[in-house]
């Protein structure tokens, strides 16, 4: 074994060519979905003019041809990419920006934008930015009390609030 083969690292992780099927699926899936609710609109010529879904069902088709398409090159093409897409490591670093992204978007339909955000950013800065919980939870304030005034008071276009609403008090 020479010098350079044992500096390797030998990397694991999902192949490219597996991730490019499960994109190409969800592709024709989207594909589907269009189609099913085009049809649904009309995707037919009415009598002055094409339906509502006429255009949307034609998009839905060339993306159910384009995901069979890839899904079919990705799994049985001559020249299928062995490559790592992401290794373990690296999946972990985006599963924990992913994950509370996640929880975050379920955590606005019910505290709503102003209270599941000022939340997010100060247990983001804490977790993941290693910052002091009091510098945190003031910032994650600051920051909402800027949105706010900006969006409430200044633009005047409300935001969700969801079913806890602190700001009722307020008027707003």
């Amino acid at each position: 074994m020479t010098n350079k083969q044992e500096n390797e690292v030998v990397r694991q992780g999902v192949a490219t060519y597996k991730v490019e099927a499960v994109v190409a699926f969800l592709i024709f899936i989207l594909g589907v979905t269009v189609i099913t609710g085009s049809w649904k609109l009309g995707s037919g010529w009415t009598s002055d003019g094409p339906g509502a879904g006429y255009f949307p069902f034609y998009i839905g088709i060339l993306l159910c041809i384009a995901g069979l398409g890839v899904l079919f090159q990705s799994l049985f093409g001559k020249k299928k990419n062995t490559d790592i897409f992401v290794d373990n490591d690296q999946l972990k670093l985006v599963l924990s920006v992913f994950i509370p992204a996640c929880v975050y978007v379920l955590a606005v339909q019910f505290l709503g934008m102003y209270v599941a955000s000022a939340i997010y950013i100060a247990l983001f800065m804490i977790i993941l930015g290693k910052f002091s919980k009091v510098k945190s939870i003031l910032t994650a304030l600051a920051v909402m009390v800027l949105f706010f005034l900006m969006f409430e008071v200044w633009f005047k276009v409300p935001l969700f609030k969801g079913n806890f609403d602190p700001l009722a008090f307020l008027g707003y």
